[in-house]
């Protein structure tokens, strides 16, 4: 069950999608469930021993209370790694379980993911291929992980040749989301989440979009992380992507259409360096893929200048740095999970709140020379 529930005015916002969508029943929504982690976890993954996997930046903040959330009696051990999307390699997934082995935990073993995407990809990844898969928790801290990255059981690492190209589904035994933590992120992080909200809202819900467009100057204004309109869009993101997960956990048919700006934007974040945030290079994926949409017929006229204006409105950009590559953009989208036969497919968008593809499984085909003319 739901041990915690953003705020009233949070359901509201969303009530079009949380009354036919609820929570997932994993999902805990509350202030200061870091202090109730424990009970969580000792409910959803009894476990002999307790080991959290958190970051140097994440870890002096809020590992401490975590541990302590177990008490004296249960053991609980900590490993952290760099922080930045640069540590999420196979060798850091190997240095994680070599000291797993190290520690001496068998399969009664519980992980606690404690950190934003990049921990919570990366420390599932190891929970799902540790002595051929333990239960983990995830405890996202960033807005990105709390609304889309923890949520579905996608665990990955990266390679040379493109994001998350080595993973597996391993869904989480719970997701603990405590919104007051987003307290000390900061803000071009926040910004980077508010990106995976407007994707939510492109692919499901014209009027969740409407709301976040509205919501931006109190979502981004200082205090804005602790405001009623953060709580509406972490309960309104939670249902959404929850709902669209519940139907299709394998992505072999709808689920595709949360991939909506990541084909594009997964090739610009590598071409960086990495130097993009994930949120900031999905923002120029949407709105890419948007003039994809339009280029080829397959949505309305307008809903690029539509989504951009709100990307705009949200401080996130929306095209390219010049210093990338387009040749180079192109030749990532095909190491991309999603290319078939030489040919890549994008999850695009008919309107706001509607995907096309619907007869296709939901992605459509689309060669190289749309790729270029939306990228120029």
């Amino acid at each position: 069950m739901v041990v915690g529930v953003a705020p009233s005015s949070a359901r509201d916002a969303g009530a079009a999608v949380s009354a036919a969508a609820p929570f997932d029943p994993a999902i805990t929504v509350a202030t200061d469930a870091l202090d109730m982690l424990a009970d969580r976890a000792q409910s959803a993954a009894p476990a002999h021993r307790y080991v959290i996997v958190t970051d140097d930046h994440v870890g002096p903040l809020y590992a401490r209370r975590v541990v302590a959330s177990f008490g004296a009696h249960r053991p609980v051990d900590v490993l952290t790694v760099p922080h930045g999307e640069a540590a999420k390699t196979r060798a850091t997934w190997a240095r994680l379980t070599d000291e797993l082995l190290a520690l001496g935990c068998g399969r009664d073993t519980t992980i606690v993911a404690l950190g934003g995407g990049v921990v919570g990809d990366l420390a599932g990844f190891v929970a799902a291929t540790y002595m051929r898969g333990i239960p983990i928790i995830q405890v996202p801290t960033t807005l990105l992980a709390m609304i889309d990255a923890a949520i579905g059981g996608k665990t990955a690492v990266d390679t040379p040749a493109g994001k998350n190209l080595v993973g597996a589904f391993h869904p989480a035994a719970a997701v603990v989301v405590d919104p007051s933590v987003l307290g000390t992120l900061p803000a071009r992080e926040l910004r980077a989440g508010v990106a995976e909200a407007i994707k939510h809202g492109v692919i499901a819900d014209a009027g969740y979009f409407a709301r976040i467009e509205a919501d931006l100057p109190r979502l981004l204004a200082p205090g804005g992380a602790a405001s009623p309109a953060m709580a509406a869009l972490i309960a309104g993101s939670i249902a959404i992507k929850s709902a669209v997960v519940a139907a299709d956990s394998r992505e072999h048919g709808r689920r595709k259409i949360l991939n909506f700006g990541h084909t594009i934007g997964h090739a610009v974040e590598t071409a960086s360096g990495f130097t993009l945030l994930h949120g900031e290079a999905v923002a120029i994926g949407m709105a890419t893929e948007c003039r994809l949409a339009e280029l080829s017929g397959t949505a309305v006229c307008g809903i690029t200048e539509q989504l951009c204006a709100a990307l705009d409105k949200a401080e996130l950009p929306t095209v390219a740095p010049p210093e990338l590559d387009g040749e180079a953009l192109v030749r990532l989208t095909h190491a991309d999970k999603k290319a078939r036969a030489g040919v890549v497919e994008y999850a695009l968008p008919h309107t706001i709140g509607e995907m096309a593809g619907a007869d296709t499984g939901w992605t459509v085909a689309l060669p190289d020379a749309f790729v270029r003319e939306a990228l120029a």
